[in-house]
């Protein structure tokens, strides 16, 4: 695979590629528009990977124009999403050798922080920020929703992986993935339990976790409430629920660890920059509980655009 002849160290100055995967227009743009004025355009790319059979009405326009990468059609309980998403790396890695971090985002994602603010906490890091969660209720109905043992010998359930949909991998990482000829074809596989068939959510925490599970934080930056939902879909946040308070609740949330401890209390020295004091009441002596900022959320409906544009500068790039 060309990708896998690229660079594998980035170049300077490093890059944040915003890679964003949906089957609608980017009801957002706007807002995204503000987050990237004035921030050079040797920071950042963007990468658009739409669902050619759905019409964009609007066009992507504005700094979105002609970064649509060639596309195929996707959909749930089936590995085209997870496909659509090795595609948007494939084209990040090969296009610009200074793309350093990856971020997947959707067009419900919203920022909870200005780009300086993101850019900083990202490149920091030099670590991918990807959940990866063992033994999670239905991980097993998962591992087998090919076939009992459509997985072996290449996946045994012990390496099988659960975390989100979205993530923000190194270049390391996003290299790792675009050249993997092993586990992918096992994910590739049609499901026979399309109930239990979510490919976007265990193929790229497993590939991590199995060969290379010190170089990431095992948790997503990006915010989301399961809370209560038993439908498959999480949360969706409407226009009347848009305020600077929950803004600030989003970000003052933790993420969930997974991996250490049950996924529950990963303890990091108290200096570290992604130790936060006063957090839930922990955070004392010379460890404490590891909190990393969210950067992102999601899901949001179309109408929270005018709410979100009036409190965007006041309150979301307001770090």
């Amino acid at each position: 695979m060309v990708a896998n002849n690229t660079k594998q160290k980035p170049t300077l100055p490093r890059k944040l590629a915003f890679m964003f995967l949906t089957t609608t227009p980017l009801p957002f743009a706007s807002l995204w528009e503000s987050y990237f004025n004035k921030i050079p355009k040797n920071l950042f790319n963007i990468y658009i990977h739409a669902d050619p059979t759905f019409t964009y009405d609007p066009p992507f326009s504005g700094i979105f124009s002609n970064r649509l990468i060639p596309s195929k059609p996707t959909a749930r309980f089936s590995p085209t999403l997870t496909a659509a998403a090795r595609r948007l790396l494939a084209r990040a890695v090969i296009d610009d050798s200074s793309n350093f971090i990856f971020i997947l985002l959707s067009s419900s994602c919203i920022p909870l922080h200005s780009f300086n603010f993101t850019y900083q906490t990202l490149v920091n890091s030099n670590k991918s920020f990807i959940e990866i969660l063992h033994n999670e209720t239905g991980s097993h109905d998962r591992w087998a929703a090919r076939g009992p043992y459509a997985m072996l010998p290449t996946v045994k359930f012990e390496d099988f992986r659960v975390g989100s949909q979205f993530w923000a991998l190194t270049r390391k990482h996003a290299r790792l993935v675009v050249s993997d000829s092993k586990i992918w074809p096992k994910f590739y596989i049609p499901c026979v339990r399309y109930d239990m068939c979510y490919p976007e959510e265990n193929y790229f925490p497993t590939l991590i976790s199995m060969w290379d599970p010190k170089g990431s934080v095992n948790a997503t930056l990006t915010h989301v409430d399961w809370k209560g939902r038993h439908d498959g879909h999480p949360r969706t946040y409407v226009a009347s629920e848009i305020s600077p308070k929950l803004i600030w609740a989003l970000r003052k949330d933790r993420p969930r660890y997974g991996h250490e401890n049950g996924g529950s209390n990963i303890f990091i020295p108290s200096h570290s920059p992604n130790m936060v004091h006063g957090v839930h009441g922990d955070g004392v002596g010379s460890t404490g509980r590891r909190h990393d900022p969210f950067l992102f959320a999601r899901k949001f409906s179309p109408n929270c655009l005018q709410p979100l544009i009036e409190i965007v500068d006041g309150v979301i790039f307001r770090d």
